[in-house]
């Protein structure tokens, strides 16, 4: 079963049309990562996914059109975690999970006993329970992402889009919530499409990747399909280097060859170095 299809997807910002004629297809509890260079489209996409932008051509979202269903209807069932969040002030961690609640709120009710437990087992599935009475606006880059996270599953969806999860993040805290999505991915069965700015990271964790260049989709395919060097080098006008590492695909800048590089002293030929695993790189 399909959790996103979309064919023909226009999105316009104003007079600019920011996403061309997109053909995408997701199956029920797979990840796709939507990667390009800047004003590439990956955002915009989200946002039409979600509801938050017009679109034209055909969507379908978890069995509903997101431009004509109702927005409660549409929030049950897709949760978007933005690149900034908006945390209001004096807010403790405890009551922003609560928000993910909203859209199963019965109109002027209050949470019931099966929404506390929700947001409960959110905090305690994201290990936020010693932090739940904390202001939000106090806590770290990485904790502030585990707590929009556990607001995302508090809200029960079947599809979670991220748009750039990373991007302020540092390496331990980039693999931190990363490995959280995905096991929740796997456990729940909940369909993940993320927009990536690290192809590496995109390439590790994704079932699918889609390339987009100026709004179109130039690729769409398993990420060791997608991340071809010429391909690359073309959309983002960089040189790299397409790695097989055991964890998977790894996408590193190259270098040019020049002539300004250090040469080795004599009798000190260079080799490579061994890894941790032994393994000379």
């Amino acid at each position: 079963m399909t959790a996103v299809e979309c064919h023909g997807l226009r999105v316009r910002r104003g007079e600019t049309t920011v996403v061309s004629a997109a053909h995408l297809v997701v199956e029920r509890g797979g990840w796709l990562s939507l990667a390009g260079p800047n004003g590439a489209g990956k955002t915009s996409l989200l946002h039409a996914l979600c509801g938050l932008l017009p679109a034209e051509g055909s969507v379908r979202v978890c069995g509903l059109d997101p431009r004509q269903a109702p927005r409660r209807a549409v929030s049950r069932v897709v949760a978007l975690l933005p690149q900034q969040p908006v945390v209001p002030e004096g807010v403790s961690v405890r009551e922003l999970v609560t928000l993910g609640r909203a859209p199963h709120l019965r109109r002027f009710r209050t949470e019931s006993r099966a929404d506390r437990a929700a947001v409960e087992r959110a905090l305690t599935r994201l290990d936020l329970r010693g932090l739940a009475d904390r202001p939000a606006t106090q806590l770290s880059g990485g904790e502030l992402q585990r707590v929009v996270l556990a607001r995302a599953l508090a809200q029960d969806p079947q599809l979670l889009l991220l748009d750039e999860p990373t991007s302020a993040l540092d390496i331990g805290h980039q693999q931190t919530v990363l490995e959280l999505v995905d096991r929740l991915r796997l456990e729940d069965g909940i369909t993940v499409v993320a927009a990536m700015h690290d192809l590496t990271l995109a390439a590790q964790y994704s079932t699918r990747m889609a390339l987009l260049d100026r709004g179109g989709v130039v690729a769409d395919d398993r990420p060791e399909s997608v991340l071809r060097p010429a391909l690359l080098e073309e959309i983002y006008a960089a040189r790299v280097e397409v790695l097989r590492r055991r964890s998977g695909l790894a996408v590193v800048p190259s270098r040019p060859v020049s002539g300004h590089q250090t040469p080795a002293e004599p009798g000190q030929e260079r080799h490579p170095v061994p890894g941790r695993d032994g393994v000379r790189r």
